[in-house]
């Protein structure tokens, strides 16, 4: 494993600018800018570089990381963002020692990949990926160079999230048989007509490894803002909800279940897709998962399922959404994990357990294995919608036992010249 970028703490205590890590966003949209901020909260951290296609969304990031460093400045003025229009740029740049990744889900395997390979640790903002053989690909190079790296999957670093994991997997609800997960979808839109490519996107960069089509804005992203994307709701560049929200609410049934490094061995769903129009991703959608187990998770749209997850086993069940809890017996919601029971990583601030675990070169509580697996879970809920029959899956080889078609799924081709 490669050593620490940093200057220990030791040497020069905590708020020495040779011991703060430095670092690089690449893509600096929605996602992006809301990530940045929460580093530009963090003493230990400093933002030095912003990376996009878009060159209005550079130039107003710059502008953000050079306003709040000014407010800390004795002198009033800050001047020491530096830009860039391609993340290739930024990862070579010695004086970065950490990068995130806020692109869209077709663009974020390739700068990950390429920021392991350049010795830099990664936060990537999730789905981890658009392909499965894509998330292997990343997974085993951020092993391989010895990288710390986080996933957004915030919700481990929420007491609730993982109090309720913990009473599953102690078995405080008896037998788990069912999980139940449920999140929203996304509605279409019509057709689209061609428009001019903006002045300041470099739209043949945006779609990079995606197959080239015509630019009009709902495709992208807003010129004007940072409402919701287009390209959100395209296959092309993502899976839709199934990615989106899935990737956090499946990871915290795996993480309850005690198979973050594994998976389901069967798999069999059905979709609602657009009859026309620009946004071709799921609607309604309901699948079903089947682990060696033999435990059943129910993904399904929030007509049939609740938003969020819930953990059902013979004695009692476990709900858990965003800001709540909620058990029967309700005596589950006081009980106490003794210390000889299993105790999952403990992580209370996500974007601080970055910090923390670049110092220490330790695992985050949402590292890239965990990741790849999680968003796998996802991406073999799309494939199975798609083809509308039941799949058999190896979970370690990672292919489809009984459908070849199925697994032609498990990469995309990618325009050239971008490759693995």
């Amino acid at each position: 494993m490669l050593g620490p970028t940093i200057v220990p703490a030791s040497v020069f205590g905590a708020d020495a600018p040779s011991n703060r890590i430095t670092f690089g966003f690449i893509g600096v949209g929605r996602m992006g800018t809301g990530d940045m901020r929460e580093i530009l909260g963090l003493r230990q951290a400093h933002v030095v570089a912003v990376c996009d296609v878009d060159s209005n969304r550079v130039s107003s990031a710059q502008k953000g990381v050079e306003t709040h460093y000014a407010r800390q400045s004795s002198s009033g003025t800050y001047k020491g963002c530096k830009t860039f229009g391609d993340y290739r740029d930024l990862v070579c740049q010695a004086d970065i020692d950490a990068v995130s990744i806020a692109t869209p889900d077709h663009w974020h395997v390739l700068p990950a990949i390429a920021a392991a390979k350049a010795g830099k640790d990664i936060f990537l903002q999730k789905p981890l990926s658009l392909t499965i053989g894509e998330g292997r690909a990343l997974s085993d190079t951020v092993a391989r160079y010895g990288r710390v790296f986080q996933v957004g999957s915030q919700q481990r670093s929420d007491a609730r999230w993982r109090h309720a994991c913990e009473l599953v997997r102690n078995g405080r609800i008896g037998q788990l048989h069912t999980v139940r997960v449920g999140f929203g979808t996304d509605p279409g839109t019509g057709p689209e007509q061609p428009m001019p490519v903006p002045e300041a996107l470099d739209y043949d960069f945006w779609l990079g490894p995606a197959p080239w089509a015509a630019y009009t804005e709902k495709r992208v992203h807003p010129q004007k803002g940072y409402d919701r994307p287009g390209w959100l709701r395209i296959a092309a560049y993502g899976a839709g909800m199934i990615t989106g929200w899935g990737a956090h609410h499946n990871d915290i049934a795996q993480w309850g279940m005690g198979t973050e490094e594994t998976g389901p061995i069967e798999i069999e769903g059905r979709a609602e897709y657009p009859k026309d129009g620009l946004w071709d991703v799921h609607g309604d959608f309901s699948i079903e998962y089947t682990y060696a187990s033999g435990v059943k998770v129910i993904c399904a749209d929030n007509k049939k399922n609740k938003q969020g997850v819930l953990f059902e086993g013979s004695e009692g069940w476990v709900y858990v959404m965003r800001g709540e809890i909620d058990t029967q017996p309700k005596s589950l919601l006081t009980s106490t994990i003794g210390p000889d029971e299993i105790h999952l990583y403990k992580s209370d601030r996500h974007k601080e357990n970055l910090i923390e675990c670049i110092k220490s070169r330790a695992k985050t509580v949402a590292p890239v294995e965990i990741g790849h697996r999680s968003c796998t879970v996802c991406l073999l809920g799309d494939i199975a919608m798609k083809l509308g029959r039941k799949l058999k899956w190896d979970p370690q080889a990672e292919r489809f036992t009984n459908d070849d078609e199925a697994n032609r799924m498990l990469w995309r081709p990618m325009r050239s010249p971008w490759r693995l």
